[in-house]
């Protein structure tokens, strides 16, 4: 366990940014994964913290690249259109809930997400 009195304001700021990059996915293709990943490289070595949060930013948005990868092809029996729609929204709200609680220095962890990284 991460001893969050002892944060800097910078691996606050990197832990935060770690899911915050990931909104960079409507700007640049695939930066809902490079956004976390550049994140999780650039600090993993410096900060447990933003270790902790880099992985679990980059498990949750390869998760979901993929869940929309399944939604798209499914599009073909219509189910899919509903299914990308349900991804795309889920994927901002969780985004947005934890930017906030990391924010607040709180330990979270994304729903549905698939654990590659370890």
């Amino acid at each position: 366990m991460i001893d969050k009195r002892e944060l800097t304001q910078e691996e606050k700021t990197f832990g935060m940014l770690a899911h915050l990059s990931a909104l960079s996915g409507f700007i640049i293709p695939f930066g809902s994964i490079l956004g976390p990943l550049i994140v999780w490289l650039i600090k993993k070595d410096q900060s447990a913290w933003v270790d902790q949060q880099g992985k679990e930013a980059l498990n949750f948005n390869i998760s979901v690249a993929i869940y929309a990868i399944v939604a798209s092809i499914l599009i073909f029996i219509i189910i899919g259109i509903f299914l990308a729609i349900a991804v795309g929204v889920f994927w901002l709200v969780m985004v947005i809930i934890a930017t906030v609680k990391v924010n607040n220095l709180e330990d979270f962890q994304y729903p549905l997400a698939i654990r590659f990284i370890k």
